[in-house]
């Protein structure tokens, strides 16, 4: 059975149209977080991982 991809752009249709670089952010393991980009006219789709610490963002710890 297939589901529908339940994720929705915030801001909606005129935000999501307006924008030329789409990101997602998603919570890893930990305190890591996943920064995907998904649409971009001048980067490629990648993901760079990065933790929040209590002095700000860090890289994450492998």
């Amino acid at each position: 059975m297939f589901q529908a991809d339940a994720k929705k752009p915030i801001g909606g249709n005129i935000i999501a149209h307006m924008s030329t670089t789409r990101l997602g952010l998603r919570k890893g393991r930990g305190e890591t977080r996943i920064c995907k980009v998904h649409q971009s006219p001048s980067l490629p789709e990648a993901e760079a991982t990065f933790a929040i610490t209590p002095g700000g963002i860090d890289d994450a710890p492998e």
